[in-house]
């Protein structure tokens, strides 16, 4: 496979990636943090800093906002639910490892 279509395929798939978080936001960052050790913060990190590489400039609230598809705020508000104290414990967990 040539580079051009391995970097299409990867975006394809992040774009797959970003619409299939979309359309579950049932599940709570918190859940991908226990369940994948990642999140949806994560990922608008991972998309910053691969702007920087590229000396793209791109804000952190930016490239959050790509990936929620809306402001982060906005996504806050509308979907995020109280974390339970079970979350919390396992999250708890997974730190002290």
């Amino acid at each position: 496979m040539d580079k051009q279509s391995q970097t299409e395929l990867e975006a394809a798939t992040f774009r797959r990636l970003l619409k299939h978080l979309d359309e579950r936001k049932d599940v709570q960052n918190i859940d991908l943090l226990i369940l994948a050790g990642f999140c949806r913060n994560c990922l608008g990190k991972w998309y910053q800093a691969a702007a920087d590489e590229q000396g793209i400039e791109l804000e952190a609230e930016q490239a959050r906002d790509i990936v929620y598809g809306m402001p982060y705020a906005e996504w806050k508000d509308k979907h995020q639910k109280e974390a339970t104290p079970e979350q919390l414990e396992a999250f708890a967990a997974l730190q002290n490892k």
